[in-house]
C-alpha cells in the first residue's frame, strides 16, 4: 500500500512537472510564432475592425510602412493627449495583426532638434504649441510605401526606373495631426490613408458645368481655387455633354455643377451612372450669382434664367427642391459692405458649427461654411430614399421667392421687412441615400439598361453654387509681389472632403463613424448634479434669508437724531440669529459634500469588490465544483 501511495505521488508530481513545462513551451511558440487571440469586450467593439477596414487591409496591392510620431516628453502633463495616442496605436496595432506581415508600424519620439523631428515635420507632419517647456508636439502618422530608412538617391532612381517599366511609383502620405475632436473618424482616417497608398494612380474625377469654374485663358481669368485644389489630390477631366451617351466607368466621383436644361441623353447618362454605382455630387442653385449669362427679365417666365434643376431626376429620387425659392436666415446673415456701409445680407449665409454635421466625416471638422442665394431640399411623400443633412439654416429662417431677392440686389436689407421665421432647418446639402430607379422606364429594352441601383447608393446634393466661389470664401493678397490666398471660410475643405470621400472604395464609404473611447463615468456624474441642485437650492435660501434680513436690518436702523437701546438690542438679536442660520446652512451644505463623497466612495469600493473579490471567487468556485464532482465521478466509478 505504501509502495503504491508513493508510485502515485511520484506520477503526480511528473505530471505536474510536465505540466509546468508543456505550459512554458506552448507560452513561448504562441508568443513568438502565432498571433495572440484578441477578444473586444468593450460596449460599442471599439477594437473590432469594421468589415470596410478589413477588406482594405486584405486588399492592399503592395506592402506598406506606417510611423506614428508622438512627442513622448512634451505630452508628459497632457494625460487627455496621452491616452489618444494610445487608442490610436491600439487601433494601428490592430491593423498591423490583420495584415499578415503587409503593414508595419513603428512608433518614433520625434525629441527636439532630432533627425526625428525634421522627419516629421519633411513629411508633413503639423506640429502644435503647448507642450512642456514651451516644446511643439508632434502626434501623427505617416504611411508609405518605401522602407522608411531607405536610401533617399537610391528611392529616386527607383523610381524613375519603375515609371519607365509601369510598375507603381512609392507614395508617402501623412496625417498631419490625430485631432481629438475626431475620434469617432479615426478608423475612417487611417483606413482612408492605407487606401491611398496602396491605389495606383490618382482617382478620376469628372466635371460637367457651363460655369467658368476652369478659368478663361482669353480673359486670362484662373481656375478657381477650389478646382485647383482638387487637381492637385485627383485628376480632374472636364466632360462635354454633346452627343454624351453614357459615363465613362473610370470617372469615380462626378461633379454636376448648375444643370440647365439638359437634353435627355444626359439625364439619362446620370441615371446609369448613379444606378452603376457611381458616385454623383449635384450642385444646383436658384440663383447662381456666377452664371456669366446676362441675366433676362422675362415676366412670362416661371424662373430666371440663373437659375438650375434636375427635375426629372430629383422627381424620380423623392426629392424635393424648387428653384423659385431661396432661403434667408438672419442669424446667419453675412456682413458685407455696399456703396460704401457695412450691412447683413440675409441671403448670404455663413453657417456655423451648429449648423453642420458633427457626426458625418465631410462636415466633421469643419467649423464654418459660406453660402449665398441657397436653395433647400426636401422629400417628397412617396419618397423611398432617406435624405442625411451635411449643411442646413437655423431655425430663424424663412423661405422667400426667388424674385425678391433679385429685385433688392441694391438694398439687401429690405429683404427683413415683414421678415417671419418659420422655426425650420431648412436643408441646403445633404447625403440622399437608398435604393434608386430608373428615371427612363421607356428605356428598358436598351442593352445595358439598368432599372435598380444597389442597396444604399448614394449622391450628394448641394442646394448652391455659389459657396465654389473664391469670393465667398478666399481672400487674395500680395505678398513681395506674389498672390497669396487666405482662406475665410471651410468651403474648400467642404469640397475636397466631399469628393475624397465619395473617391474611396465601397469599403472605405461603409466605414461609419465610431463611438469615443472616453467613457464617462455616469453613475459618478449623475451623483454630482444631484449634490449640485441640493447645493444651488441650499444657496438660494442662504442669499433669500440674507435679502430679508438686511431689509429687516434697514427697518430696525435708529434714528440719526436719536439712538435707542431697545432696537440696537433687537438688531443685535437679529444679527446673532442669522449668523447662527448661516452657519447651520454652512453645516448643511458640508454634509451634502459629505454624503456625495461617502456615495462615490462606496460606489468605487463596490466596484473593487467585484473586480478583486468577487470575480476571483466565483472562478475558485467553479474549480471546486468541478473538482467535486470529477471526484464523484470518480468514486462511482471504482465502486
Amino acid at each position: 500500500m505504501a509502495r503504491f501511495q508513493l508510485r502515485r505521488r511520484t506520477v503526480l508530481i511528473s505530471a505536474l512537472v510536465a505540466l509546468v513545462l508543456a505550459y512554458c513551451g506552448l507560452a513561448l511558440v504562441t508568443s513568438r510564432w502565432l498571433a495572440p487571440e484578441r477578444f473586444d469586450l468593450t460596449a460599442d467593439r471599439l477594437y473590432t475592425l469594421s468589415t470596410g477596414t478589413r477588406q482594405i487591409i486584405d486588399n492592399a496591392h503592395r506592402p506598406l510602412w506606417l510611423t506614428l510620431y508622438f512627442s513622448q516628453h512634451a505630452t508628459k502633463d497632457l494625460p487627455q493627449l496621452r491616452s489618444y495616442e494610445q487608442r490610436v496605436a491600439e487601433m494601428l496595432q490592430e491593423m498591423v495583426a490583420r495584415s499578415h506581415g503587409r503593414i508595419r508600424l513603428q512608433i518614433v519620439d520625434p525629441v527636439p532638434y532630432s533627425d526625428d523631428e525634421a522627419s516629421a515635420e519633411g513629411n508633413g507632419l503639423t506640429p502644435v504649441n503647448g507642450g512642456s517647456n514651451g516644446e511643439r508636439i508632434f502626434f501623427g502618422l505617416v504611411g508609405t510605401t518605401r522602407p522608411p530608412n531607405s536610401d533617399a538617391a537610391a528611392d529616386l532612381l527607383a523610381d524613375a526606373s519603375d515609371k519607365s517599366s509601369g510598375k507603381l511609383a512609392d507614395r508617402t502620405l501623412p496625417i498631419p495631426f490625430f485631432d481629438p475632436g475626431r475620434e469617432t473618424f479615426l478608423e475612417y482616417d487611417i483606413a482612408k490613408l492605407l487606401y491611398q497608398l496602396s491605389e495606383a494612380e490618382k482617382p478620376r474625377i469628372g466635371v460637367i458645368t457651363d460655369l467658368p469654374v476652369m478659368g478663361d485663358p482669353i480673359q486670362g481669368t484662373q481656375a478657381w481655387t477650389v478646382m485647383r485644389q482638387l487637381q492637385q489630390l485627383f485628376d480632374v477631366q472636364m466632360i462635354n455633354t454633346d452627343k454624351l451617351g453614357q459615363i465613362d466607368k473610370s470617372i469615380e466621383v462626378l461633379l454636376l455643377i448648375h444643370p440647365q436644361n439638359l437634353p435627355a441623353n444626359v439625364q439619362y447618362a446620370l441615371d446609369q451612372y448613379v444606378l452603376r454605382g457611381g458616385h454623383l455630387a449635384v450642385f444646383v442653385d436658384p440663383f447662381a450669382e456666377s452664371d456669366p449669362a446676362p441675366l433676362l427679365d422675362d415676366a412670362t417666365s416661371a424662373t430666371n434664367n440663373h437659375s438650375s434643376n434636375l427635375p426629372r431626376l430629383f422627381a424620380d429620387w423623392g426629392v424635393g427642391f424648387s428653384p423659385d425659392q431661396i432661403v434667408l436666415d438672419r442669424a446667419r446673415a453675412l456682413q458685407i459692405e455696399l456703396a460704401g456701409a457695412n450691412l447683413a445680407h440675409p441671403a448670404m449665409l455663413g453657417l456655423g458649427a451648429s449648423e453642420l454635421n458633427r457626426d458625418d466625416v465631410i462636415t466633421a471638422s469643419l467649423q464654418r461654411i459660406n453660402v449665398s442665394t441657397a436653395g433647400h431640399f426636401d422629400l417628397l411623400p412617396s419618397a423611398s430614399t432617406r435624405l442625411i443633412p451635411l449643411l442646413q439654416s437655423s431655425g430663424d429662417a424663412e423661405i422667400v421667392p426667388t424674385q425678391r431677392v433679385i429685385d433688392a440686389s441694391s438694398n439687401p436689407t429690405s429683404l427683413l421687412d415683414g421678415y417671419q421665421s418659420q422655426n425650420q432647418n431648412y436643408v441646403i446639402a445633404a447625403r440622399l441615400r437608398g435604393t434608386f430607379t430608373s428615371a427612363f422606364p421607356e428605356f428598358a429594352k436598351r442593352k445595358g439598361h439598368l432599372a435598380t441601383s444597389a442597396p444604399n447608393a448614394e449622391v450628394i446634393l448641394v442646394a448652391d453654387t455659389d459657396l465654389l466661389t473664391d469670393r465667398l470664401w478666399v481672400e487674395t493678397q500680395s505678398f513681395l509681389g506674389q498672390p497669396m490666398l487666405t482662406a475665410l471660410a471651410n468651403n474648400g475643405d467642404f469640397i475636397n472632403n466631399l469628393v475624397d470621400n465619395l473617391s474611396g472604395s465601397s469599403a472605405l464609404l461603409s466605414i461609419r463613424g465610431r463611438s469615443s473611447s472616453q467613457r464617462p463615468f455616469t453613475r459618478v456624474q449623475g451623483l454630482k448634479r444631484a449634490a449640485d441642485r441640493k447645493f444651488l437650492q441650499k444657496q438660494q435660501e442662504l442669499q433669500s434669508e440674507l435679502a430679508d434680513t438686511k431689509q429687516r436690518l434697514d427697518e430696525l436702523q435708529p434714528s440719526k437724531n436719536a439712538r435707542d437701546t431697545s432696537t440696537s438690542t433687537e438688531q443685535k438679536q437679529e444679527i446673532e440669529q442669522f449668523l447662527r442660520r448661516e452657519l447651520a446652512i454652512s453645516k448643511e451644505l458640508r454634509d451634502v459634500q459629505h454624503q456625495l463623497n461617502a456615495e462615490i466612495d462606496a460606489l468605487g469600493t463596490r466596484l473593487k469588490v467585484l473586480n478583486i473579490v468577487a470575480l476571483p471567487l466565483l472562478i475558485i468556485l467553479g474549480g471546486l465544483l468541478y473538482g467535486w464532482r470529477r471526484t464523484r465521478r470518480n468514486r462511482r466509478e471504482r465502486t
